[in-house]
């Protein structure tokens, strides 16, 4: 059986990039098909692979660095790619990569970390608002509107989806009128797990890409106000703005950490500070896997990773003040360690292997018959 693994771009190993790991360790013969590919910045996993980009966006001006600048010609690029020879092909898609053209005999499987959102839940965010011109505000609209109609369209070439959470399920349904079988991403909690030389210390602690729908800048005014220790592990565009927010001594940005130092800061921390909408979220379940709780904005996948008052504290509302009310909440609440790893458990490595295995024999069973 030929296999193909699409998977958006390739330049960093974020949630996404795991998931697409564990595909390639099931399927080591097959052939990743991706728009962008910096082999220096994936695992070698990845780079043992047989990879095959598009080759058009490095040659673009500033192609590698500003890669997102080029979304209304992602669909085209995605669509040249021949996949005729397979019969099996797995997108692991929060962008355009489940748009590829299947062969006829092909079966296509989506592993949909969200329907892209760009240009749905979170248009407005990236794209609409006073801080952009008229000019802007007059070309982008159109442009999302042809973006939407290639991506509801393009979801037919889906024969079966599945959502990393059900809040994503709930968005293939809304957006692409599609059902879809969750199936949790996986945790690797062999690797996050407490480090018995870094006790508990006295500081909190973000774990984020700076863009502007992680919210990072609530975390910031709250304990702007509350003069807790924060430590915020990261980068992204929004570093310079949220640098100039940060006005209390107390709140240091550590920048991008590697795997080592980012365990440590879990174990060490009194909680990890959760304030965005994520369509699942991997650094929840990462701290508790640590044994450490997390205090979160009850809105998205999340909320099916933490249970208050067990692994966590909840917040109902995106706002300084409310993230405030959770930290004293929180420090007047008991946690075991102990029982935030195991329910972090249930989401490990195996699990998720043992799943999606069923899940594609089931299906190709069922396609052969």
């Amino acid at each position: 059986m030929k296999i193909a693994l699409i998977h958006d771009w390739l330049n960093g190993m974020r949630g996404g990039e795991k998931v697409l790991e564990i595909f390639c360790e099931l399927y080591p013969t097959a052939t990743i098909y991706t728009l962008l590919y910096e082999p220096e910045k994936v695992s070698e996993t990845i780079r043992n692979m047989r990879v095959i980009s598009s080759g058009v966006l490095p040659r673009l001006p500033f192609g590698r660095a500003k890669y997102r600048q080029y979304l209304p010609l992602f669909p085209t690029l995605i669509e040249q790619f021949d996949l005729r020879e397979y019969d099996l092909i797995i997108s692991t898609s929060h962008c355009v990569a489940k748009g590829i053209i299947p062969g006829p005999q092909s079966t296509h499987i989506c592993y949909c970390f969200t329907p892209m959102r760009y240009i749905w839940d979170l248009y407005h965010d990236y794209f609409s608002g006073e801080q952009h011109s008229w000019l802007w505000n007059l070309f982008i609209p159109p442009v999302i509107h042809y973006l939407r109609l290639w991506d509801r369209l393009s979801s037919d070439r889906v024969d079966y989806f599945i959502a990393d959470s059900q809040h994503v399920a709930n968005k293939i349904k809304k957006y692409y009128r599609r059902e879809a079988t969750v199936i949790y991403p996986p945790v690797d909690t062999s690797f996050y797990q407490p480090t018995q030389s870094n006790p508990e210390e006295d500081y909190y602690l973000v774990v984020s890409a700076f863009v502007p729908y992680k919210r990072i800048e609530l975390a910031i005014q709250a304990f702007n106000r509350n003069g807790k220790r924060l430590k915020l592990a990261g980068n992204g565009p929004e570093l310079k703005r949220l640098h100039r927010i940060a006005t209390s001594a107390q709140i240091e940005f550590l920048g991008w950490v590697d795997d080592q130092t980012l365990r440590t800061l879990y174990s060490g921390c009194r909680a990890l500070i959760f304030p965005g909408v994520e369509d699942f979220g991997i650094t929840p379940l990462e701290a508790m896997s640590c044994g450490r709780p997390v205090i979160a904005y009850r809105k998205g996948g999340v909320v099916e990773s933490v249970i208050d008052t067990v692994t966590g504290i909840f917040f109902d509302e995106p706002t300084p003040e409310a993230i405030n009310h959770a930290i004293t909440r929180f420090e007047q609440t008991t946690f075991s360690s102990e029982q935030i790893r195991q329910h972090a458990l249930k989401f490990d490595k195996q699990r998720f292997i043992d799943q999606i295995e069923r899940y594609i024999e089931t299906i190709m069973s069922k396609m052969n018959n």
